[in-house]
């Protein structure tokens, strides 16, 4: 399967951005009102300047305590992204998250942010590719 059926299952709600200045309480008030796992950082919404996930806010106040909410999110940031395109394959993206050990991966076309997905979304695409295969190998077997 690839990345881009997976960014066509999820519609078009689109990617969550917020700027590099904006408070690290203000990135956590966002991922919890709009249940979600990480804001990409981007100037303009359109290229990516970093990622940052509910893991590394709680990571940063473990770290250092509470004074770091006030700071700009681009200083948790994580700034050298790992991506992937729409044409890649989720094989292939699973494996890169789980060799980086992350869960939400941008995807971008050329310099341009087009999507996001999380290993949550390339588990389900897989369980689907899976159900289909089952059943069209049950339907073989049968005669159908």
């Amino acid at each position: 399967m690839l990345v881009s059926q997976i960014l066509k299952s999820k519609g078009s709600d689109g990617v969550v951005t917020v700027a590099p200045g904006i408070a690290v309480s203000q990135a956590a008030e966002l991922l919890s009102q709009r249940k979600i796992g990480a804001l990409v950082i981007s100037v303009d919404g359109k290229t990516l300047a970093g990622i940052v996930s509910e893991r590394d806010i709680v990571r940063e106040i473990a770290r250092r305590g509470p004074s770091c909410l006030t700071e700009a999110v681009s200083t948790i940031m994580t700034a050298r992204v790992v991506t992937c395109g729409k044409a890649d394959q989720t094989d292939a993206v699973l494996q890169k998250m789980t060799d980086g050990r992350f869960r939400h991966i941008p995807v971008v076309e050329g310099a341009v942010l087009v999507g996001l997905i999380s290993i949550g979304d390339v588990v389900k695409a897989r369980l689907m590719e899976l159900g289909m295969e089952k059943e069209a190998l049950e339907g073989m077997i049968k005669g159908f």
